[in-house]
């Protein structure tokens, strides 16, 4: 059972766009953060999810002005998971280029190639935005750093999905029928391939969702209430399928996730079904019967103490802000 697949699906990733970068030392970028960035991607109110793979030379990568810099080498791959504005570049200070203007160029001439720097070492770049639900992907994104760097080129695994980006990235060029579909696929592939290898590498003694996936009964416990979520569960029959004794499965999902296994199923149930009120025409009715509550008032109540609003209200909200947006 896998629980990360199940979280993607309900999280619905879309690619949004790649393209090549080549600079020459010295060379900065500033990236603004994925707020600004979604007006350029029309990604309205999701949420971006920022990426960028060094395909060859080096440089570095740090989040706000003063942050710790880390450094890249080639077959390097960073996200950006927040959202976070961010400066990359290679050599002596110079004045940041803005790279919400080069997105702009590139989107405007459909030339998938962002270009300059001052003469010197040569760094090349697949840079990459994603779309996701702002809510739904909390789940996973949450536990994560403002940077994630995975290195991709250190086995077979890794270097398929540094070709399927280069992939990605040529294949942006073309404008032919169901370019768009494989570019998303593709980019969610390397999205859930990198977070893999990320969970790979996480110390034994580290907490959080993604930590909890790794741990063979609470990534159990947590793949039970994500694929049947509307499943009257208690913690005794949850336990039960996991194979614990009850109080053993509350301590170890309490360790990992600083929370109950009832009170993390409440709260995906909600998230759920704020998603469907947002995207979908079905009754508020109908929402609280598809996550599992046997009665509307029940459901109402909950949704307001997590959201502060009632169901419907924030139903009006939502899509007022949406076409705003």
């Amino acid at each position: 059972m896998d629980v990360l697949s199940d979280v993607l699906k309900a999280v619905k990733l879309d690619g949004a766009v790649f393209f090549n970068g080549e600079f020459s030392s010295p060379w900065c970028a500033r990236q603004p953060d994925a707020c600004s960035m979604a007006s350029y991607l029309s990604a309205g109110s999701k949420h971006v999810i920022i990426y960028h793979l060094m395909t060859e030379g080096r440089g570095y990568a740090r989040v706000g002005e003063h942050g710790r810099a880390i450094s890249l080498e080639a077959g390097d791959i960073i996200i950006i998971p927040h959202g976070d504005a961010h400066l990359m570049g290679n050599g002596p200070s110079v004045k940041p280029v803005d790279s919400s203007e080069q997105l702009r160029k590139v989107l405007a001439e459909g030339k998938m190639l962002s270009q300059f720097g001052g003469g010197g070492e040569l760094t090349r770049l697949v840079c990459g935005y994603m779309t996701c639900d702002p809510q739904l992907s909390q789940v996973f994104l949450a536990g994560l750093p403002p940077i994630v760097k995975v290195h991709i080129r250190d086995n077979p695994s890794g270097r398929w999905v540094e070709d399927t980006l280069r992939y990605s990235v040529n294949h942006a060029e073309v404008s032919g029928p169901g370019s768009a579909a494989v570019i998303a696929k593709l980019s969610e592939v390397l999205f859930v391939e990198t977070l893999r290898r990320y969970i790979e590498k996480l110390p034994q003694t580290q907490t959080g969702w993604l930590a909890g996936v790794r741990e063979p009964d609470v990534g159990k416990a947590l793949a039970l209430l994500h694929k049947q979520p509307s499943h009257p569960w208690t913690i005794a029959s949850l336990a039960e399928a996991v194979g614990l004794s009850r109080s053993v499965l509350a301590e170890r999902f309490r360790h990992y996730l600083s929370d109950t296994p009832m009170g993390y199923l409440t709260r995906w149930r909600l998230q759920v079904a704020a998603q469907v009120l947002t995207t979908t025409s079905k009754s508020v009715a109908e929402v609280a019967g598809d996550v599992g509550y046997e009665s509307e008032p029940s459901f109402n109540r909950a949704f307001k103490r997590e959201f502060g609003i009632p169901p419907a209200r924030y139903r009006t909200q939502t899509r007022s802000a949406q076409r705003r947006a």
